[in-house]
């Protein structure tokens, strides 16, 4: 693959077109990305309904964003392990388990912020009242 010879704008339009490739391939061919597509259709405007100013809007967004950023990573890896070879080998496992590993710790950080910021702006705790 290397490098091709292209600099420039029309890099950067190439670059363009091999990340909707690289998308159009994930929801083709991965299940697990469209659910987190569909979640995210789902999230990102409410996220300008949980929060109440640009942090709060960062967090709950970037930790939506980060989960396909990652199920993006995740399904990469699998396809390269996938493309050496289809017998069982410990380190395929390890890698494809570690993948799953980091989707599923940005699903948990994506779950803590979005609670976090929830219980903070609309919570009826009076400990909490009590410490403002």
């Amino acid at each position: 693959m290397g490098n091709s010879g292209t600099t420039g704008l029309r890099r950067v339009w190439n670059a363009l077109f091999y990340s909707f490739a690289g998308f159009r391939s994930a929801w083709q061919n991965e299940a697990a990305f469209r659910q987190e597509c569909v979640l995210a259709i789902i999230l990102l405007p409410a996220a300008f309904w949980v929060g109440e100013n640009a942090v709060q809007y960062a967090l709950l967004a970037g930790t939506v964003l980060l989960v396909l950023i990652t199920e993006l990573l995740n399904s990469a890896v699998e396809a390269v392990v996938d493309r050496i070879g289809s017998e069982h080998h410990k380190l395929s496992g390890q890698a494809k388990d570690m993948g799953s590993a980091a989707v599923l710790l940005s699903l948990l950080m994506t779950g803590l912020v979005w609670a976090v910021i929830a219980w903070e702006n609309y919570g009826s705790n009076p400990w909490v009242d009590l410490l403002r």
